[in-house]
């Protein structure tokens, strides 16, 4: 019912930056928040930033000033800014949608990954 696709991942040097998007589509009766996780090998996965309808913003510790999180409700997409890279940001980044599909069927999901590389 709701499709998500990722872009933007790929290979950089430490100190330099990336910026992911992400779109949803599909039957979307309200969007609720959207964000990025991620999963680094032999590790759960992890969020990263989330950002509200409203525009509040949630981020993790470890990416707080260097990441930036954004959306376009009217397109149901949100990107995430990424500076300063570490080789630690090294991961699949996925991106979430909270959304309903109906008037009371709410679901959360998942686009396929993108990799994200950051060498040292």
């Amino acid at each position: 019912q709701v499709q998500v696709v990722e872009s933007g991942g790929g290979l950089v040097q430490a100190g330099g930056s990336l910026r992911l998007s992400c779109a949803a589509s599909g039957i979307i009766f309200t969007m609720n928040a959207m964000g990025w996780y991620r999963q680094a090998p032999g590790k759960q996965r992890e969020l990263v930033a989330a950002i509200t309808s409203g525009g509040s913003t949630n981020y993790a510790d470890s990416v707080k000033g260097r990441f930036t999180i954004s959306r376009d409700n009217a397109k149901n997409t949100v990107s995430l800014q990424m500076n300063s890279l570490k080789p630690e940001d090294t991961a699949v980044y996925y991106c979430n949608a909270d959304a309903y599909t109906g008037v009371t069927i709410r679901g959360h999901y998942w686009g396929q990954g993108t990799q994200v590389t950051v060498s040292s």
